[in-house]
């Protein structure tokens, strides 16, 4: 991808991939809540199928017309909002207590296939070219929509769906800025959406570009790129495993967003001053435990909000992701566009290795990577505005509810006996 990308638009390549990324993630920000409303009035496997369709739909182009690739890249964000509808099945097909495992496997699936599918797309480009690569890719979604088609059973049960296909739908729910407004409405979630905001807007930004930074700039070639998705999509998973159980036993639930917040603007400040790339695998170590952040923060959500509440602040969050998919990438490409990033003597392959390091014109800059250092500097209002943070408020509020229940519960004894006793109530109750 990063080969036509180039060639397709030699020039402002960055700002380009900024914009068809953002593009891309405001129309899926947009279109996610009426997608979500519409499966759960018309079930989930048409939804599914739809989705998946649109998202692998521009594949083939890439070879055919690159210019038709990238724009159905942007236009079919309004239906890549394939997860969403695959974590309401998972909901369907599960107990309460079981979808806690059930979304870890869904993330460790997807987890699992961005570890292994780059790698095995380098091994192929390099053996056989890149029309090979297009081609696997192209089968590999003909095979999962057809497996979708004739395998994957409908999880919304009949009792549950309208009558009719045209049946109203709720557009309350259809909105994606309804559950932006309620953040207002609640102090303990405004500060948890804002370090949200600011700590995934740079994330998203960074994932759009980071690995056409590395080819170019830093000059890794595609096989050191595969390696590099390889090692940190390992050792995120340990982090995301291991290191935050015991973080979250050791240090609690608000200090490990604290700690990942920190980890997150080391790794963005050593990305944007790096220039060797023994840095870059330095700051990739960093970026792996990084990504307890996330994780961290919607324990801390789900910790602060009511039984009743928990699918409503969940949704708020993750409108608050989808907004970020959009801004993000758009952002990052516009810094790189002012700082005069750009790829030039592109070659494919590993030449571009060999080609950036006999051209360290980006590595005698200052500071190589200014996009990553605004993300960095992003990331540190988040983690300001995480101090802010309660730790557990509804233990607090149980607390208290209880004592005014205790509060109102000895009133009323009181109130009883005056009734016999004929005496001032108020002046014998200690309690209050």
């Amino acid at each position: 991808m990063l080969t036509v990308l180039h060639e397709t638009f030699p020039r402002h390549t960055f700002l380009m991939n900024g914009l068809i990324q953002g593009v891309k993630g405001i129309l899926s920000f947009l279109s996610a809540p009426l997608i979500g409303a519409l499966s759960d009035a018309w079930g989930r496997k048409y939804f599914l199928l739809i989705t998946v369709f649109f998202t692998c739909v521009p594949i083939p182009l890439m070879r055919i017309s690159p210019w038709w690739y990238f724009a159905m890249i942007s236009v079919c964000g309004i239906f890549s909002v394939t997860f969403s509808v695959i974590f309401a099945y998972v909901a369907d097909v599960t107990q309460e207590h079981e979808r806690t495992t059930a979304y870890g496997l869904v993330s460790a699936t997807f987890a699992a296939s961005l570890v292994t599918s780059p790698a095995i797309g380098a091994y192929l480009s390099a053996t056989y070219g890149d029309s090979l690569v297009v081609m696997v890719a192209t089968l590999v979604a003909i095979t999962d929509i057809c497996f979708i088609l004739l395998a994957v059973p409908e999880s919304l049960p009949e009792k549950i769906r309208p009558a009719s296909w045209g049946s109203s739908i709720s557009w309350e729910k259809a909105d994606p800025f309804a559950s932006l407004r309620k953040v207002r409405k609640d102090p303990t979630v405004l500060p948890i959406c804002i370090t949200v905001l600011f700590s995934y807007l740079p994330e998203a930004g960074q994932y759009s570009s980071f690995f056409l930074y590395l080819r170019q700039v830093i000059g890794f070639g595609s096989t050191s790129i595969a390696a590099f998705i390889a090692v940190v999509g390992i050792l995120s998973i340990i982090a995301q495993t291991l290191f935050l159980s015991i973080m979250m036993r050791s240090i609690g639930n608000k200090n490990t967003v604290l700690l990942g917040l920190g980890f997150q603007i080391f790794q963005l400040a050593w990305y944007g001053f790096g220039s060797q790339s023994w840095m870059m695998w330095a700051a990739g170590a960093v970026a792996a435990m990084s990504s307890i952040t996330f994780p961290a923060i919607s324990a801390l959500v789900s910790r602060n909000a009511e039984a009743d509440q928990q699918g409503v602040v969940q949704g708020i969050i993750t409108g608050v992701r989808g907004l970020c998919n959009g801004l993000g990438p758009a952002l990052y490409g516009f810094i790189f566009f002012l700082f005069h990033v750009e790829l030039s003597e592109f070659l494919p392959g590993n030449t571009s290795e060999i080609k950036t390091k006999q051209n360290p014109s980006y590595k005698r800059a200052i500071v190589p990577g200014p996009a990553f250092l605004v993300g960095a500097c992003i990331v540190l209002l988040a983690f300001l505005v995480a101090l802010f943070i309660p730790e557990n408020r509804k233990a607090s509020n149980s607390r208290t509810k209880k004592h005014s229940s205790s509060i109102s519960s000895s009133l009323s004894t009181n109130l009883d006996q005056s009734n016999e006793e004929d005496v001032e109530p108020l002046l014998q109750d200690s309690s209050v």
